[in-house]
């Protein structure tokens, strides 16, 4: 499976608009990948709050219909990042979605973890509540975004749901580049399972996104590692390579904790 990370750059002065189409035209060149994935709220920046209330739309709003109109044109299976969801009760979410090669809303995501310690995202959206994994040919892949890469438990469940790529989608800063790096290692070790995880690159709202996006194995091993700017990372992945993990080191098998295999008083 053929894998291609767009790094994409949200720098101040862009219009969303302008945003849109460029994402799309880099959509349109990973015609040869099976799976394309886009960083977090990539149509506005991820710390530019100010900008959740003017930018949010529906569902099926602009960043939908062009998104949609990318994956059908490329023919690929499309992670088309997040973007501000108003729902039908007026509330925001930072809202994922998944594209079939024919274009059509294959999931959705919302953000369970929001980020802000009680400021910015933690109070201007709210919290999705469901995890969500798509079936693909040869994968099945859990969604996670930026923050959610924090806790694990959302990870293991997302790998008992079936999960055996997990895909992180984000709007990381650059100054905890080195939480970034060694918290999607890991997520890949511990759920055995490849990590694709796709970051913003540029700065926004006086924010510098890390970049280096990753693709790591479920071993642990970095197959490859961007840079800080705009770039897109393409790597051939051997969807066989989760089932032999786990099988050639069992761990999962020993889990107590969470399964309903520990008596309760013990």
């Amino acid at each position: 499976m053929r894998a291609s990370l767009i790094q994409f750059a949200v720098n101040e002065g862009e219009s969303v608009d302008s945003r849109r189409s460029r994402a799309a035209g880099l959509v349109r060149e990973q015609a040869g990948s099976d799976l394309v994935v886009l960083p977090e709220l990539w149509t506005v920046g991820a710390f530019s709050y100010e900008q959740f209330e003017t930018e949010a739309e529906p569902l099926d709003g602009p960043t939908y219909a062009a998104m949609s109109r990318a994956a059908r044109e490329a023919g690929v299976w499309l992670h088309a990042g997040s973007f501000v969801e108003r729902a039908g009760d007026g509330s925001l979410y930072n809202t994922a979605l998944v594209l079939s090669p024919a274009g059509e809303l294959a999931a959705t995501y919302r953000k369970i973890h929001r980020f802000g310690f009680d400021q910015g995202e933690a109070v201007l959206m709210s919290a999705g509540d469901s995890l969500t994994t798509v079936t693909l040919p040869e994968q099945t892949l859990g969604l996670a975004t930026c923050y959610d890469l924090r806790f694990p438990e959302l990870f293991r469940g997302l790998v008992d749901a079936g999960a055996t790529t997990l895909v992180v989608s984000a709007g990381w800063p650059a100054r905890r580049r080195a939480h970034w790096n060694l918290l999607n290692r890991a997520r890949a070790v511990e759920d055995q399972a490849y990590v694709l995880a796709c970051g913003l690159a540029g700065t926004h709202a006086g924010v510098e996104q890390a970049g280096h996006s990753l693709v790591i194995d479920p071993w642990g091993e970095v197959l490859a590692e961007a840079g800080p700017g705009e770039t897109v990372l393409t790597v051939d992945l051997d969807p066989a390579k989760v089932a032999e993990t786990r099988e050639q080191f069992p761990a999962l098998k020993d889990r107590r904790l969470g399964t309903g295999g520990v008596p309760a008083g013990a």
